[in-house]
């Protein structure tokens, strides 16, 4: 079955958690570079998540465009990177999870605020998922997107170029005032542009939410439009202890947070910065339970 239909033929779904967060309890930076440099850790950990009871995979390849690339003094090659994070997602996989494409930020700022148009982000974002396609991904996840123009840009370049389902997630700074982005979007105009784009799923993740609040952006998702929708939340709100930031919710906490998530109209979970296999693993056995 590919993932559209599975999509369409799952009530309930449950994606991976942190990669990031995991290199860094391992001593390695959260970079997409640790798919070249350190592959071995990388399976580690995909492994686990593919343990863990989820549905999906995602690739180590966030913010792998050439924007970011470039603008950041990367010494990576884009499509090396990025056919190592879908290689060994796949192999972590081991035909028993989805493999998704993992597409994020640019890390640049659109006209007027920024230098780049948004043929420019389109053409980045066209490029990545090109790599990730023909390595073999059954969909993309773009996520950790603070600007509503910048993820339309990014469900356009893959809706349009590619017949693989798109799924696109947006990071949230408060909950109240109808949901914001950084960048002052709503969650309604979200819910609305990101279905007028052609998104398969619609979603909230990452930001400065916990899981309780990201219900609440969940419910303004789920009323302003028809897709499915999604919610990957921290392990809590980050804290600064010594020089290392670090999530201190316990996966039983996490899950019953996701349990709000899902109430209020979530239909794919999942964990962003700081979530574990454990924290994945108390989901799935809510969705059992379920």
């Amino acid at each position: 079955m590919d993932f559209s239909s599975f999509l369409e033929s799952q009530k309930k779904i449950v994606l991976d958690g942190a990669i990031g967060t995991e290199l860094d309890k391992r001593g390695l930076m959260g970079r997409a570079s640790n798919n070249l440099d350190s592959p071995k850790v990388v399976l580690e950990i995909q492994r686990e998540y593919a343990q863990s009871g989820c549905d999906a995979l995602t690739t180590n390849t966030l913010t792998m465009n050439r924007i970011y690339i470039e603008t950041h003094n990367l010494d990576i090659d884009l499509r090396a990177i990025n056919r190592a994070g879908a290689k060994l997602a796949r192999q972590a996989a081991d035909n028993k999870q989805y493999v998704l494409g993992n597409i994020s930020s640019t890390g640049q700022l659109l006209e007027p605020y920024g230098d780049y148009t948004e043929s420019q982000f389109y053409d980045a974002f066209k490029e990545q998922a090109q790599v990730l396609a023909e390595a073999g991904v059954d969909g993309f996840l773009a996520e950790t997107i603070f600007d509503l123009r910048e993820a339309v840009c990014a469900v356009c370049a893959c809706k349009d170029n590619f017949p693989l389902p798109v799924m696109a997630s947006i990071s949230f700074a408060t909950e109240t005032k109808g949901g914001r982005t950084i960048m002052g979007n709503s969650a309604e105009d979200c819910a609305k542009s990101l279905t007028d784009a052609g998104a398969d799923v619609i979603g909230a993740n990452c930001g400065d939410l916990d899981p309780a609040q990201m219900a609440v952006v969940v419910a303004i998702l789920k009323s302003a439009t028809n897709k499915t929708i999604l919610a990957q939340p921290n392990a809590g709100k980050p804290k600064l202890v010594g020089d290392k930031t670090v999530f201190e919710m316990e996966p039983a906490d996490f899950a019953t947070g996701i349990a709000e998530c899902l109430d209020a109209g979530a239909s794919l979970v999942g964990g962003c910065c700081g979530t574990t296999p454990e924290h994945i693993r108390a989901v799935a056995n809510l969705m059992e339970n379920k």
